[in-house]
């Protein structure tokens, strides 16, 4: 049984709420405070009813204190998103920022240092920022902790392959990379 001030004290599982019986009726007449306000259902013989006051049981509504969350996404799927985008932030062809939630923001600090890192050495060499035609290839994740995934990617381009190796933890229902490493 429920014990809450919602429930009446001494019906069961009714569902009524004890406390918001109400009166459709405003008159005082000839009643104490409080009289008639007993256990009602809806739509029975239950029903209080006096000539003044009709009173009506309110479904009580229980709230649930915990919400169930969504399931997370396949932690490999993730991984191979992040990997494509770290690559494609290296190359100068993304922002940084675009990935902003989906990182947490010391690695976001690292990938802003490395992308104007690289933009550096691209304007030294006086090279046009084209989009890299990038494929990801096998993921390889290990679980070494409930809620954390360590996976590595191989990230494919014209001329050679990087290996970036990814750090996911849950954080507010969602995988967000903790960690990642470009080789």
């Amino acid at each position: 049984m429920l014990h809450t001030p919602y429930a009446h004290p001494d019906r069961k599982g009714d569902g009524v709420a004890w406390e918001a019986i109400r009166p459709d009726v405003e008159s005082d007449e000839g009643h104490d405070e409080g009289q008639g306000a007993g256990p009602a259902t809806v739509g029975g013989d239950d029903r209080v009813r006096s000539a003044e006051r009709v009173l009506h049981a309110v479904p009580v509504v229980p709230m649930d204190p915990a919400p169930t969350a969504e399931p997370l996404p396949d932690p490999e799927e993730t991984a191979r998103a992040l990997a494509l985008c770290v690559v494609e932030i290296l190359s100068g062809a993304r922002e940084v920022d675009s990935i902003a939630r989906w990182v947490t923001d010391d690695v976001h600090r690292h990938l802003q240092q490395r992308a104007a890192l690289t933009a550096r050495n691209r304007s030294g060499l006086r090279r046009a920022v084209r989009r890299p035609s990038l494929r990801a290839g096998s993921v390889v994740a290990c679980s070494p902790a409930d809620g954390i995934v360590e996976a590595t990617v191989v990230v494919h381009g014209r001329s050679h392959a990087r290996a970036v190796a990814i750090r996911l933890e849950t954080r507010n229902g969602r995988w967000r990379a903790t960690a990642v490493g470009v080789l």
